[in-house]
């Protein structure tokens, strides 16, 4: 390991563990690992990789596979696991992915996502179900006339689409977090598209980017609705963009996506390329992807959750319960503990936004230990980029967020790709931020693309 962020000595990047673990493993006697987890439809993903055969590697066998596990259901989904190839594992695995597992809050979050009971199924590495993949065709279509709806936490806002022409926007302050009610949010989501819908000859197609997980148009897991009591969740939220759409008009198509997709989306657009991956720095760290068919996997893409720390005494996400997690290294929560454990103390009472711009504007005025916060966050990227390298083919990435505004942004862009120069050489992809083209494709005018019309 060549970099070390100066505020985080301890830092043990896993995209750095897996390659020597890989390296000494194959210099010893090994036998394969297949990793698989399945979701909706059927649709899996397959990760395979060498394991120490000898019995008392068992530990670092078991360490290691439960971090992959972690990452590749927060960035697929899933509800079944295969281990394939390793009882020892596949122990440890079931163990901790239960109700009362050290992966508890994980094995919930997936129940709840696919409505499906957690399974962990051991097998031989040739009974791991073949890689099944999903591609969803959406984006980029601009033909007829299209609603694109964005639901963020803060504020709505929506557009009218004509033959790619937006002939109307409009941006409305809500606060669906807060609100208890889901009538709120429904009243909110109508009034935004039936405004829209008005300024057209008809409706076509309607697109809808928002913050949360969906499974065929409905609403899985979205922190929109956190105040939704769950007697309610079930027959007022899940299907409530459906339910909206219909009101608009029947059978439209619709598209509903993950606001970190439609963020990809809108950067592919502007980039005219595929194979993006974007990634959102602000009040956490919201992650999309566009593939090379310039659609979308159907993966949740949850990197907040990913480890990336292979640390165990590393920052620990307070939702979650667990350490080493990306929402701790590329948000306003890692500008923060960085600032911290440099020495800095913020006056009482700011919010983590408050803080964040105390540094922001140090950061403008040429601050050297400013500086040194954004360094490390760039060690942190660099590093955590191969390791999401493993996984996702990435052409393209894509920095947006509050946290690389103004000359910090730069700077993370410029010591990542320091790191993986010098690391990770075969790691050829672009780290860029949005240029002027790009900004101008807009949230919701890249989920009026969502949705293809009926011929």
């Amino acid at each position: 390991m060549k970099f070390t962020p100066t505020f985080d000595p301890a830092f043990r990047p896993l995209s750095v563990v897996f390659k020597e673990y890989k390296k000494d493993v194959l210099a010893t006697d090994h036998k394969p690992l297949v990793l698989c987890v399945e979701r909706n439809n059927g649709y899996n993903y397959r990760f395979e990789y060498p394991i120490y055969a000898a019995p008392e590697k068992a530990d670092e066998n078991c360490r290691l596979a439960e971090r992959i596990v972690k990452t590749l259901l927060w960035l697929v989904g899933g509800y079944k696991v295969y281990v394939g190839g390793d009882e020892a594992v596949y122990a440890h695995i079931k163990a901790a992915y239960t109700m009362t597992g050290t992966r508890a809050f994980d094995t919930d979050f997936m129940q709840k996502m696919y409505e499906r009971p957690f399974e962990v199924v051991l097998c031989a590495p040739e009974e791991v179900p073949a890689f099944k993949p999903c591609s969803l065709s959406v984006g980029g279509h601009l033909d007829g006339c299209r609603i694109g709806f964005d639901a963020g936490g803060s504020d709505r806002k929506v557009s009218a689409v004509v033959d790619g022409e937006v002939i109307f926007s409009e941006e409305v302050v809500w606060f669906p977090k807060l609100q208890s009610d889901p009538d709120y949010h429904y009243a909110g989501i109508l009034d935004a598209m039936k405004t829209a819908a008005s300024k057209m000859p008809r409706v076509d197609a309607i697109g809808v980017s928002s913050a949360g997980d969906f499974v065929n148009n409905r609403v899985m897991v979205s922190s929109l609705f956190i105040k939704v009591p769950d007697e309610l969740y079930e027959s007022k939220v899940k299907n409530i963009y459906i339910d909206v759409a219909r009101e608009i008009g029947p059978d439209i198509p619709l598209e509903v996506a993950n606001d970190g997709d439609v963020t990809a989306l809108a950067g592919a657009i502007g980039l005219g390329d595929n194979r993006v991956l974007g990634i959102a720095m602000g009040t956490s760290e919201a992650v999309g992807y566009i593939n090379d068919k310039g659609g979308l996997n159907g993966w949740l893409s949850e990197l907040a959750f990913a480890p990336i720390d292979f640390n165990p005494d590393a920052a620990v996400d307070e939702w979650s319960g667990d350490y080493g997690c990306g929402c701790k290294y590329f948000s306003q929560d890692s500008v923060i503990k960085l600032a911290e454990a440099g020495g800095f103390r913020f006056e009482e009472n700011l919010s983590p936004a408050e803080k964040l711009k105390v540094i922001q504007k140090m950061m403008a005025e040429g601050d050297p230990f400013a500086r040194t916060i954004y360094e490390d966050i760039g060690i942190y990227l660099g590093y955590a980029l191969a390791y999401y390298a493993l996984f996702y083919d990435i052409g393209h990435v894509l920095l947006l967020g509050r946290v690389t505004s103004g000359k910090g942004g730069g700077l993370i862009m410029e010591k990542a790709r320091e790191v993986l120069a010098a690391e990770f050489p075969e790691c050829r992809f672009d780290i860029g931020m949005p240029d002027e083209k790009t900004r101008r494709v807009g949230q919701s005018i890249a989920a009026a693309s969502l949705a293809a019309t009926r011929k």
